[in-house]
């Protein structure tokens, strides 16, 4: 498992981001990545997308998560795509959970998604 962290930031400071990254590392979620959206998304604050092997694999840790966030007092605000959990996405306002088959998160490709509106606002901001 790899994990990509865009702000270096110890899990401790965050117990909902260890809560997350813990319970997605136990259930054997694959390629975790980790990503600070802060400065790019009003919504949110970290995306984590990871990969499950079936489908059953990521509505298993959809509920697992929801659950283990509930009873940490980290309500859900929104869980999508359950039914045919090709990808799943766990609102809990300050990360966003997206657990997602790998041809699915292939196809859309998040990660490089972000990463390159990370790069644009950057060089629009530098001095022409």
């Amino acid at each position: 498992m790899t994990r990509k962290v865009a702000k270096s930031a110890p899990t401790s400071e965050n117990p909902l981001r260890h809560l997350v990254l813990k319970t997605l590392e136990d259930l054997k979620a694959v390629d975790i990545q980790d990503i600070d959206v802060s400065n790019q998304n009003p919504l949110t604050d970290r995306f984590v997308i990871a990969s499950g092997n079936s489908t059953r694999h990521i509505k298993s840790m959809a509920e697992i998560l929801v659950m283990k966030a509930k009873a940490a007092g980290f309500p859900p605000l929104g869980v999508e795509g359950q039914l045919q959990a090709e990808w799943v996405l766990v609102d809990l306002n300050d990360i966003i959970v997206h657990l997602m088959l790998p041809k699915t998160r292939a196809f859309y490709n998040l990660e490089k998604l972000w990463e390159t509106s990370s790069s644009r606002r950057g060089s629009r901001a530098a001095p022409a």
